[in-house]
């Protein structure tokens, strides 16, 4: 049985993101295992189930996933994940992934092992940020020279304010596309186009989460899973 982890975040996932993959994912015949930087339950960002924003079914859906799906309450610490032990490692988006997973150590490791090994990488929307910081195994930015999307910095600049605070009153501490642009990623959000994903070798990157399904699907047809 093909398996994956999810890294998601305890600081905010971005509901879309992680349970359309994850659902996508388990009809397919998947095995998943989540992973949290501490090995707490994730949380779940919830400006993401905003019915007014997505719909009332849409947003109960998220929730009741978020509230009763096992392998979301039921994570292992993020150290303690290998991604041989894996056939695709998934990372979610959601603004809290730029204060934990973004940051972890052992996030871009299982990101790098992931790439340079025999599993693939999906990536998306903030979490793509990871891509600025994460390094190869010689030492050079795993991005550099590789085709991406991601969050853009046009529609972050129409979340936070003047002094780059989000709503909630976090202070945002960098912008997705500027640091992956700086180490050498070869950026484009297609804003043009209405999903976005990106394949470059074993990593697939994703733009937001419109295009959450898009990516499910395409990381299904990278590892040859008949959906």
């Amino acid at each position: 049985m093909p398996s994956a982890l999810f890294v998601v975040s305890e600081s905010g996932y971005w509901g879309e993101e992680c349970v359309e993959p994850l659902t996508q994912l388990s009809a397919a015949g998947v095995d998943i295992t989540v992973a949290t930087p501490s090995g707490n339950p994730p949380v779940l960002d919830e400006r993401s189930v905003d019915p007014d924003s997505i719909g009332e079914d849409t947003a109960e859906h998220i929730r009741t996933v978020h509230e009763t799906d096992e392998r979301l309450n039921n994570p292992i610490p993020v150290a303690q994940a290998d991604a041989s032990d894996y056939d695709t490692v998934v990372f979610p988006g959601g603004h809290g992934t730029v204060w934990d997973i973004n940051q972890d150590v052992h996030a871009r490791t299982l990101l790098r092992d992931a790439v340079e090994g025999s599993s693939k990488a999906l990536v998306i929307c903030h979490a793509v940020g990871i891509l600025a910081f994460a390094r190869t195994s010689d030492g050079s930015f795993l991005v550099a020279d590789r085709d991406v999307t991601g969050f853009p910095n046009e529609w972050e600049a129409d979340i936070v304010d003047e002094n780059d605070v989000l709503p909630d009153g976090e202070k945002l501490p960098y912008w997705v596309e500027d640091e992956v642009i700086a180490a050498g990623g070869n950026w484009d959000a297609e804003l043009e186009a209405e999903e976005s994903v990106t394949v470059d070798g074993d990593l697939i990157t994703a733009r937001g989460p419109g295009s959450s399904s898009a990516a499910a699907e395409t990381l299904l047809d990278e590892l040859s899973i008949t959906q």
